[in-house]
């Protein structure tokens, strides 16, 4: 009887029979089914209530946020984890209704659903959904499971909000008879006889791959959609806290789906989320929408509610209801773990004041496990704070991690200040976090204490602790070669995935590696492998049906950005000296210098920096291999940057001298600033002495670069910027990038922005405007009126145009004590590369690139 039970708790009461006969005599109930019912007499022969009574007294009423239907309000026994030992216990009752919550209820939610995306494979969907239940350990106890199923977006359905509903008659080629597999055609080549992707290849069971099998009849003209179901995998589980996490494998469609998920048995306590999520799939011939943002929490003594909280994120998902994203890029300090100096377990090591001793400072196993359950419950507090802990769990994300993540300019100190055991503690503490909320990776065995420079774990952090082996590393990432040894003893993880059709998306992990210091971000071995893998994959996709025509290259860091080298020098000078020492006597200066090794509190920002005078090498070289490869493979190359908390668009591009197109310039690329999502911006004054600064720099003989005018008023009536200032924004924000897809070219005779519509995609990209005598003002069509009157700024014609560009969108705030999160938008448009010669791979004897990457292999 209790495995019939469990099999309604975990599947549902209406789940399909594994256990019936399939005898033609119906009164014959085959012997599995006898033994897995069994016992049954007292219930149906004798009709007595005593058996009844006895279960229902343990049956467990779901919580008002499960979302289940009427008919599924109560579930018999519920089986689950004990807080302690994750063994498996009868349910006692509705723990929620006793104004309670003990260790025998069904699994108990303190975060998630969360949803990730990880990469696009043979027209398959690749992502990943984390929960964090409470309790565990090395024990047993409850396995949950996620169902999915997909729904098509008909041509019929218009709109996003009818994005759910399924039709029976519709092909999805648009014709009303019915079919099986419509005709698809991809760039024009026709795959309609292509097989898709073999489900048996996704990892699952006979069972999943017949679900599979009707999923796809169900995506191309069936009925109703079958349910796939996928185990959860225990990642991590100790004592207090256990993360489980579902692989998703969706094969797409020739339209956008919505995919809906579900995780029966569970028990959300607090915040507005639900076991019921569902995100959006671009069909296979299209691009993602994308959404990014960066610098997702608040510093630390800012007055969170005079700033909202995280108001902004209702504007994202106003928007996500409109016109769903398909991905969430974060750029980095997705979290803000500072606290943890000022009232969590670091604060007596910040009090000290001898900066010798502070350095000597241990970390010993008990201030770890103190810093462990400080990381672990920041995440569990931030990821269910609303309105973010529902983009999360609707929009699937791609992330890489900033100082914030660990701790405010972790990177950019002295490097013996960098080498203390507890920076070297809570480096390894915040990667281990970071690994599992954000990526839904298992974590090391162990991280670092005080004298633990081996190799071997450490027993003492896996008491009734359960760790997973993962023995397989994803594809999409790229894995440095060599541990960052001292700080974050880990190999880096930067990221390659497609994102949809025509765009391809490289991410670089800026923070693990021992060189991440006020000289080096990356190893140059790392650069090899990096740009190496690049080629490799853009090459593969210069062959395929699909190409690459948009590489979107998030740094984190802006790395087109107004210079501040004399701020350096004096910060840094030999005159900050006595300034240092009345600070530390007298506390002269308050927060003008840090906690930490006692300099100028600025100076690790702009250290962090690729302006910064300590990276100008490493930036040339990573402008050049862009340069590179934009030329090689003919694709426009657009860098994404945050962690500065204004808004502003930079970009490189060839010295007007050389009367280059944009059309053909390899070295265009727009560096979209976009920060800070949720932390406050810097004053006025700063916003306008970098705008100031904004002079045109030159990289080399050949590229320039410099901030373009992109905002042409203030958003709303507010007053945030001098009257001289277009170039930087001190206001919160985020972006939005949507491909003008080539795919429609034949739906109107002219495109929104006035482009005529042409078989000649050269032609389509040839620049009709004047010459332009330098970059402070607009290089090409897509910059003529960017700010708030451009095409890419209006919801309704963003990325409606035909001719492969890209719109972007920069939505600021208007109002910092408006909760909704109300927003003014700019907007400009980045044109497609036509670079001649990439084809046969000549390389024009003016664009000559030093020291490129593909001229030393």
């Amino acid at each position: 009887m209790a495995s019939h039970l469990r099999d309604n708790i975990l599947h549902g009461e209406n789940h399909e029979e594994e256990h019936a006969s399939a005898n033609r005599w119906r009164h014959q109930e085959s012997r599995s089914y006898a033994h897995h019912a069994s016992p049954r007499e007292a219930d149906e022969r004798h009709g007595s209530n005593d058996l009844a009574n006895f279960l229902n007294t343990s049956r467990v009423h779901p919580p008002k946020s499960s979302g289940l239907a009427r008919a599924e309000r109560h579930k018999p026994i519920a089986v689950a984890s004990n807080s302690h030992n994750g063994g498996i216990q009868q349910g006692a009752g509705n723990a929620r209704e006793q104004g309670s919550q003990d260790s025998h209820t069904v699994l108990e939610v303190k975060c998630g659903p969360l949803l990730n995306y990880r990469r696009m494979e043979n027209e398959t969907w690749f992502g990943s959904v984390l929960i964090v239940t409470k309790g565990g350990g090395l024990g047993g106890g409850l396995e949950p499971q996620m169902i999915w199923k997909a729904t098509v977006k008909t041509p019929a359905s218009g709109s996003a909000s009818s994005a759910g509903i399924e039709s029976s008659s519709m092909n999805l080629n648009g014709s009303n008879k019915p079919s099986g597999e419509p005709h698809r055609k991809i760039n024009g080549v026709d795959y309609t006889n292509t097989r898709g992707p073999d489900s048996s290849a996704q990892g699952q069971d006979n069972t999943n791959a017949t679900n599979d099998t009707a999923n796809s009849a169900s995506a191309y003209g069936a009925s109703e959609p079958k349910e796939t179901r996928v185990p959860g995998v225990k990642l991590y589980s100790d004592p207090g806290n256990t993360f489980w996490q579902f692989d998703l494998q969706i094969p797409m469609r020739n339209s956008e789906i919505q995919c809906h998920y579900s995780i029966p048995g569970l028990n959300f306590t607090h915040g507005a989320k639900t076991d019921r999520q569902s995100f959006f799939i671009p069909a296979i011939t299209e691009s993602m929408r994308i959404m990014f943002h960066s610098c997702n929490g608040f510093s630390v003594g800012t007055d969170e509610k005079a700033w909202s909280g995280a108001a902004l994120w209702n504007d994202v998902m106003r928007v996500h209801q409109k016109r769903p994203f398909h991905v969430m890029l974060g750029g980095g300090d997705q979290i803000y773990n500072d606290g943890i100096r000022v009232k969590g377990p670091l604060r007596q090591w910040t009090d000290i004041s001898n900066p010798i001793k502070r350095r000597e400072f241990p970390f010993p196993e008990d201030l770890r496990r103190e810093c462990d359950e400080y990381y672990v419950n920041n995440y569990i507090n931030w990821y269910g704070t609303e309105p973010f802990a529902s983009a999360n769990g609707k929009i699937p994300q791609v992330n890489l991690w900033d100082d914030h993540d660990i701790i405010d300019g972790f990177g950019s100190y002295t490097d013996d200040f960098m080498k203390c055991a507890v920076f070297r503690g809570i480096g390894g503490v915040a990667h281990k976090y970071y690994l599992l909320f954000q990526h839904h990776l298992a974590p090391p065995l162990s991280t670092y204490t005080t004298g633990d420079d081996v190799a071997a774990p450490d027993p003492r952090q896996l008491e009734n602790t359960y760790v997973l082996q993962q023995k397989t590393i994803d594809s999409s990432y790229i894995i440095g070669p060599k541990p960052g040894k001292p700080y974050v003893m880990e190999h880096s993880r930067s990221i390659y995935a497609r994102l949809g059709a025509r765009i391809g998306f490289f991410g670089i992990d800026a923070r693990t590696e021992q060189q991440r210091t006020r000289h080096q971000v990356n190893y140059p071995e790392t650069y090899d492998v990096i740009f190496s893998r690049l080629r490799q994959e853009l090459g593969a996709a210069a062959s395929s049906p699909s190409p690459i025509q948009h590489l979107v290259v998030l740094l984190g860091i802006p790395i087109a950005y107004p210079r501040l080298t004399w701020l350096e020098n004096i910060f840094s000078s030999p005159i900050m000296g006595p300034l240092k020492f009345m600070n530390k006597r007298f506390g002269f200066g308050g927060g003008f210098f840090n906690h930490f090794d006692g300099s100028v509190d600025l100076l690790d920002d702009l250290d962090d920096h690729y302006t910064a005078r300590t990276h100008k090498k490493e930036r040339l070289y990573i402008v050049h291999q862009l340069q590179a490869l934009a030329a090689e493979f003919s694709i426009r190359i657009s860098i994404l940057g945050g962690d500065v908390h204004l808004a502003a668009v930079g970009r490189f591009y060839s010295n007007p001298k050389l009367n280059v197109p944009i059309s053909g310039d390899h070295r265009y690329m727009a560096n979209i600033i976009s920060s800070a999502i949720v932390n406050k911006p810097p004053p006025q004054a700063v916003a306008n002495l970098l705008a100031r600064r904004n002079k045109i720099h030159h990289l080399d003989q050949e590229t320039d670069e410099t901030l373009i005018n992109f905002f042409d008023k203030d958003p709303g009536n507010s007053n945030k910027t001098s009257s001289s200032n277009h170039v930087t924004m001190p206001s919160r924000n985020w972006a939005m990038i949507t491909e003008c897809s080539e795919t429609g070219r034949n739906t109107s005779e002219h495109a929104m922005n006035g482009h005529v519509i042409s078989d000649d995609p050269v032609a389509m990209h040839t620049d009709t405007i004047p010459q332009v005598k330098d970059g402070h003002s607009w290089l090409h069509r897509g910059e003529v009126g960017a700010g708030t009157t451009h095409k890419a700024a209006d919801t309704a014609a963003h990325g409606t145009d035909t001719d492969g560009s890209l719109d972007v969108m920069i939505r600021v705030e208007k109002d910092q004590h408006d909760a909704m999160g109300k927003t003014q938008a700019y907007g400009m448009t980045i044109p497609r590369l036509h670079y001649e010669g990439a084809a046969d791979g000549r390389l024009r004897k003016r664009d000559n690139i030093q020291g490129a990457y593909n001229q030393r292999v």
